[in-house]
């Protein structure tokens, strides 16, 4: 039996069929018509799912994107041959390591996609209309030099995805002020690209997010002294989270803290993982994984047109004589 991880993506890679697949399963079906109401996700399902400006707003992009990785997952596990199936670790990108503790039997399905709706309010708040946020990302500077750009332009390093490359976020006056600076760097060619993402996450900007979401999260996510079914890689500090207890601190420290998701990939490369399936919406995740560490075999659901393809493609993959 090879080893394998479960990616859970964050924002990006949401579309109006995103959850297409995941209704040919009964079981995930049955679970969307308990999601898809306005009191659980802000609106009703099918608006949402219709309006390409609502699909990228945080408030509501969240929510949907836990509800889409979820319930793949269930889909997918819902097969024959996926019974016997366990992995080593799950990890998530953002939003997705709350998807990624459900995923370890922290909490339901309908208790994430509430928690992920509650953090998106709590952070859409720290956005006022004289302080909007952008977010920009950055190829090309090593990830020294572009700390030290950010602080000197007010700026922050939200996500860190390669050794020179990075998503860096800030007010919006602060963050437009700099990118041409950053365009016409002296001596490094730089790419630089805007994001459809208008809140400065895992930066200091939501700080004020954090009481709120530590009250839903107390309220909706109990203290539990019991061991994680599945380990879940912490997105702060690339370390695996095996206790009930720490998931709370680590869930609050990636509003505020940077991302270290380059750290991340190589933990599940030095825990021996041989194989990892990104749980969509997309497949970012599982391409990035693969330029970053080529031995491992990555393929993300999207890749696939059936739940049959898709558990006997794992099976394939995992089980060996």
């Amino acid at each position: 039996m090879r080893k394998f991880a479960l990616l859970c993506p964050g924002q990006g890679g949401q579309h109006a069929d995103m959850f297409s697949l995941a209704t040919t399963s009964p079981q995930a079906a049955a679970l969307l018509a308990q999601i898809a109401s306005a009191d659980v996700l802000g609106q009703p399902l099918a608006p949402l799912l219709a309006s390409s400006t609502h699909l990228f707003d945080n408030q509501f992009a969240q929510p949907l994107i836990v509800a889409a990785s979820l319930l793949n997952w269930i889909a997918l596990w819902a097969q024959p041959e996926m019974e016997a199936l366990q992995p080593t670790l799950v990890m998530g990108y953002s939003i997705g390591e709350l998807t990624a503790h459900a995923i370890s039997g922290e909490m339901t399905v309908l208790q994430a996609v509430t928690l992920a709706r509650h953090r998106a309010v709590a952070m859409q708040a720290c956005v006022t209309p004289d302080q909007l946020h952008r977010m920009l990302a950055v190829s090309g500077l090593s990830l020294d030099r572009l700390q030290a750009f950010c602080l000197a332009h007010r700026l922050y390093v939200a996500i860190v995805t390669g050794e020179s490359n990075a998503i860096i976020a800030g007010l919006s006056t602060d963050v437009t002020a700099a990118e041409p600076l950053l365009r016409h760097y002296p001596t490094v060619p730089i790419s630089v690209t805007a994001l459809p993402v208008h809140i400065a996450s895992h930066t200091p900007l939501m700080a004020g997010a954090l009481t709120a979401f530590s009250d839903t999260l107390e309220a909706l996510f109990p203290p539990q002294t019991s061991p994680l079914i599945t380990p879940v890689v912490a997105g702060v500090n690339a370390q695996k989270i095996t206790r009930s207890q720490d998931s709370k601190q680590t869930l609050l420290a990636q509003m505020t803290q940077t991302i270290r998701w380059h750290e991340c990939m190589d933990t599940l490369d030095e825990a021996g993982i041989d194989v990892t399936l990104e749980l969509g919406p997309g497949s970012a995740l599982s391409k990035m994984l693969q330029a970053r560490h080529p031995r491992m075999v990555c393929r993300s659901v999207a890749d696939f047109r059936s739940w049959s393809a898709v558990a006997e493609w794992m099976k394939r993959q995992v089980v060996t004589d």
